[in-house]
């Protein structure tokens, strides 16, 4: 007897707790409880071959059924999948969620459904989570495998490579051609062999997640992909087969489709006995119109199936809601009553991208491949970011060498495994009851996981002796061909990861802080110059901190490396060295300085102590002679170019660094650090100035203090600007596809952002990026590095804009004529309307004034999204590039929050750093939890002291409201603001009202974006 806590059900393969998982219900939800009656167990093959049986009463529906599978595997985007299995007539039939369980099959005890999928979208990029793009590879490799699914030999080949690469891994020949001799994907594999070897070959390092989706990127460009056949006749008797897709009803010939009749022209579709009717809408183009098709079936039953499928592809994919139940006639009924039961992909897709889940990492049946889970390609798209693998620990990265620490040995064989299993569900061991698998074996322990790629820097188990809380751990199994990071894997309280771009999920078990802050407050001094002088020490913290990544970090990483160029090693250690060595003896300064202040010691005896502007007088004149270091910020960033294109290890190596916890903003920003904190200084001298009396004692150094910092600033401010935009270029240049030269002299970014583009499809979102010169016009690729690919370029000489909401109907629309193409597009609003309209025509104006600048660096990046072979970027992946998952891009940010950046915001967000302690309370937790919350490019980052190298959890704000809480939220406590972004709320508590002020400052400049008059004025304002 198999006793039930040694028994692992699917859900526990999966990663799943016993007694709880996602659903395909509303928020909040649990499954549908169970009607009375007696019990049957109907068993369900998993897409895996597995097999398990679910406990279920007789007299509920196929919904309640269906809602126990995908919360069984923790599916969120359940609707793409259905139960499908043989009637008592031999047919193939979808298991109806409205009619009950026993009026549908009519023998459960053997009978086996099949889970699988239904509704096959047209772009892969639409699935949202890895799971699911998981479970839709492996019901390609189904297809494959019994030939539904057909293709020529080379696309064969291909489809097969990656389906070996998600399951062994990085080619090796003898292993690869081994396991194609075990194992048969295809009919006639034999033959095929050899080509197979030669396309796995070329995917070295793609991680199973980015298999899966460019398995997917193949399959979906194949005439069968999705299509179930079913065979009739037309009116002369000729054998003809009909399919169903998203864009309406398909005629086949063999396998050749022959006809396609588009949702937008069909009138009606219906059955009268075997005939299968397809209504047209009037074609005024055509003389010879034919207002009804006719196809003749095998049965009516054949009929109806084919019938009952169309209806349900044509709401899931063209309506926007479920279609209501028509109400029941009193006397007689006329025609089915059938209808869709479920929600439409548009419904899916904004309710996955609204919610936010808890995510749980799964686990992959067939998969041997092993990888660092830092690097685990594909993001869960709801949140926009990567989740579903854990990530090395500082001490592990330390440990292990930069080039191979991101692979490991496999430690299960794909071989191993039988065949089909069966395990007790859920459903059977609550009831008290234990199933008896069918092949008397014991089923293993479940393997239990956690991690996701960003929450590396949202991980709360730490190594011994971190100050940050440990989560119960897991046990280190693998998952999802990932090996969870030691330590644990950034969950939420309840065992679950937080997603990167919506809510930081940080322990909220902390020791509540209420009292002692308040007695804490008013222990320490009230004068406003104190909190100015306190914002100084605390950002001065983080600025060394940050120094430390360039100076311990990434000069390690280069002197290790050999092939890094002597120029770029002596222009970092000159530059950085003595900058770090200065900030650090300035820090001491200004911690003694604010003990005093703050009166923790004996001196203050003394009287002379409440003043910070000496201390910074002197260290400003110390810092003016380093002035030369300054300078050299752009020729850092252009030598460690230079270095990288020569190199692509070190590329590789600087990527690597970037996936590290502590590097939580693009390693470029980190050079730039330097010029910014003097724009910091300038600023916090400004404060204290127009806060002091002429005649107050520091009013006097604080005033020669900004003097000479805004002596520096003016120096440096051309080159700072020049900086700034090639440092923003190459950032971009990792972001787009193909686009090597983007970094152009004269060439200077200008805004980035959706907008929706007008098409035969109608609108479509699409990432625009302005430059001064050329627009591109791009959509999320969904590689393995989360880049955009370009669809189109448009150059500014001699470009018209003009509005054209009424001439197309579509709000805040307007059309952009360039001299070879115009395009329609639509923003967000009437205020992204006018800042695109602004920027655009000043881009114009720019660019006719030039000499010449060329647009043509993009040519080769526009051919590769029309090559149907992703082959053919394979350069990409052996350099590495296509592992690339260092911060999360602005423009990815942008991107699902329908949200633009101009230049100037992005410098404001660099230049306007805050740091300091926050009392952090969620919407719905009772206590206050103290963090140390950095505010920088956009996002907050969230750690448990100043003292901790890396984050706990960030929190992207674009998007976000920064609003005071009312009365009616019941927040009793002063100085508190509230961060909101649809249903995610955060509130937060500083210690004083400069502090207060301060806060809502910087975190408005990041969620109100500015014009490009904004630009303009940073850059008068900096001049002077």
């Amino acid at each position: 007897m198999l006793e039930p806590e040694l028994g692992s059900s699917a859900g526990q393969r999966l990663g799943a707790p016993e007694t709880m998982a996602i659903s395909t219900l509303d928020p909040g939800h649990k499954p549908p409880v169970m009607p009375p009656g007696r019990h049957v167990t109907v068993r369900v093959r998993m897409l895996d071959d597995t097999e398990e049986l679910f406990d279920i009463s007789q007299r509920a529906s196929g919904k309640v059924l269906f809602d126990l599978v995908c919360t069984h595997l923790n599916l969120v985007e359940g609707d793409y999948f259905g139960l499908e299995f043989q009637d008592h007539r031999k047919m193939t039939v979808w298991l109806d969620h409205l009619k009950p369980i026993a009026k549908q099959i009519r023998r459960p005890k053997h009978t086996v459904l099949r889970f699988v999928v239904k509704f096959f979208p047209p772009d892969h990029a639409q699935l949202l989570e890895e799971l699911t793009r998981y479970l839709f590879a492996l019901q390609i490799k189904y297809d494959l495998a019994c030939g539904r699914l057909t293709c020529n030999d080379s696309s064969a080949a291909l489809l097969v490579s990656h389906i070996i690469q998600s399951e062994i891994g990085d080619f090796e020949e003898t292993q690869c051609r081994q396991h194609l001799l075990n194992n048969s994907y295809i009919p006639d594999q034999m033959a095929l062999i050899d080509k197979i070897m030669e396309f796995h070959h070329k995917h070295m390092g793609h991680t199973p997640a980015e298999s899966d989706f460019q398995l997917l990127e193949v399959a979906r460009r194949l005439e069968m992909y999705g299509i179930r056949l079913h065979p009739a006749k037309d009116r002369e008797g000729t054998k003809l087969s009909l399919g169903v897709a998203h864009t309406g009803v398909l005629v086949f010939q063999g396998h050749t489709k022959i006809n396609a009749f588009n949702w937008s022209k069909v009138r009606k579709l219906s059955f009268k006995r075997k005939r299968f009717l397809i209504k047209l809408r009037p074609d005024l183009n055509q003389s010879a119109y034919q207002d009804t098709l006719e196809f003749l079936m095998g049965s009516r039953d054949c009929c109806k199936v084919f019938w009952k499928i169309c209806v349900e592809y044509h709401a899931f994919f063209r309506l926007f809601e479920e279609p209501k139940p028509k109400p029941k006639p009193v006397l007689f009924s006329r025609g089915s009553s059938f209808r869709f039961s479920g929600r439409t992909q548009k419904q899916v897709i904004d309710y996955v991208k609204d919610t936010e889940f808890k995510k749980i990492p799964f686990e992959r049946k067939h998969s041997r491949a092993q990888y660092n889970s830092n690097l685990s390609p594909l993001p869960s798209l709801r949140s926009e970011v990567p989740k579903e693998s854990a990530s090395y620990t500082a001490r592990e990265r330390s440990h292990s060498p930069s080039k191979h620490h991101w692979k490991e040995p496999a430690l299960v064989s794909a071989e191993d495994s039988p065949a089909h299993r069966t395990r007790a569900s859920p459903s059977a061991q609550a009831n008290g009851r234990e199933e008896r698998p069918r092949d008397g074996g014991r089923a293993a322990a479940a393997v239990a996981a956690a991690g996701g790629r960003h929450q590396a820097a949202e991980q709360l188990s730490t190594e011994p002796g971190s100050s940050s809380p440990r989560l119960p751990g897991a046990a280190r199994g693998m998952v999802n061909g990932h090996r969870p990071a030691k330590g644990g894997g950034g969950h939420s309280p309840d065992g679950r990861p937080p997603s990167p771009l919506t809510s930081p999920l940080l322990n909220d078990a902390a020791a509540r802080t209420d009292d002692e802050d308040e007695a804490r407050r008013k222990r320490f001094p009230t004068d406003k110059a104190y909190f100015i002088a306190k914002e100084l020490l605390t950002t001065e913290r983080t600025y060394l901190k940050d120094l430390e990544v360039i100076t311990v970090s990434f000069q390690s990483m280069l002197e290790k490396e050999e092939a890094t160029p002597d120029s770029l090693k002596n222009v970092i250690l000159s530059n950085f060295d003595p900058l770090y060595k200065f900030h650090t003896g300035f820090l001491r300064e200004v911690e003694q300085r604010l003990a005093l202040w703050e009166g923790r010691s004996n001196a203050h005896i003394k009287g002379d102590y409440q003043r910070i502007g000496d201390v910074m007088l002197k260290n400003i004149q110390g810092l003016k002679p380093m002035a030369c270091h300054l300078q050299q910020q752009a020729e850092m960033l252009r030598e460690l170019e230079k270095a990288c294109r020569a190199s692509r290890r070190l590329e590789g190596l600087c990527r690597d660094l970037e996936l590290q916890k502590a590097c939580y903003v693009p390693l470029n920003v980190f050079l730039l650090r330097p010029l910014h904190r003097l724009l910091h200084y300038k600023q916090i001298l400004e404060r204290l100035c127009k806060h002091y009396p002429s005649a107050h004692p520091d009013y006097k150094d604080c005033r020669a203090a900004l003097e000479d910092v805004s002596e520096m600033v003016s120096q440096l401010h051309g080159s700072m600007i020049k900086t700034e935009n090639y440092q923003k270029l190459l950032e971009l240049k990792k972001d787009l596809i193909g686009t090597d030269s983007l970094a152009t002299a004269g060439r200077e970014f200008i805004r980035l952002g959706c907008l929706s583009k007008l098409s035969g499809k109608g609108l479509q979102q699409r990432m625009f990026f302005l430059f001064n010169d050329v627009l591109l016009y791009t959509s999320r690729g969904m590689t393995a590095t989360n880049q955009f690919k370009v669809h189109g370029q448009l150059s500014l000489h001699g470009m018209t804009i003009r509005e054209s909401e009424e001439e197309w109907g579509v709000p805040h629309a307007f059309t952009l004529v360039g001299q070879r193409q115009s395009v329609v597009v639509a923003a967000s609003s009437l205020s992204e309307m006018e800042k695109w309209m602004e920027d655009i025509k000043m881009a114009v104006d720019k660019a006719e004034m030039s000499n010449g600048l060329t647009s043509v660096p993009l040519a080769s990046s526009l051919n590769d999204h029309k090559d149907p072979s992703p082959v053919s970027d394979s350069d990409s992946s052996v350099s590495g590039s296509s592992r690339y998952q260092g911060p999360v891009p602005l423009s990815l940010i942008c991107w699902y929050r329908l949200h633009s950046l101009s230049f100037s915001d992005t410098c404001r967000s660099l230049e306007n750093q805050l740091s300091g302690n926050l009392l952090r309370k969620f919407k719905n937790s009772n206590g206050w939890q103290k963090l140390w919350v950095v505010f920088t490019n956009f996002s907050l980052f969230f750690y448990k002291t100043h003292q901790d190298d890396y984050p706990l959890a960030s929190l992207p704000l674009l998007g976000y409201s920064v609003t005071i809480p009312s009365d009616s939220e019941n927040i009793h406590k002063d100085y508190v603001f509230k961060l909101h972004f649809k249903s995610h709320v955060y509130y937060f508590r500083s210690e004083s009202e400069y502090s207060f002020e301060r806060w809502m400052e910087v975190i408005r400049s990041a969620t109100v974006s500015g014009g490009r008059g904004a630009a303009s004025g940073r850059k008068d304002a900096q001049a002077h």
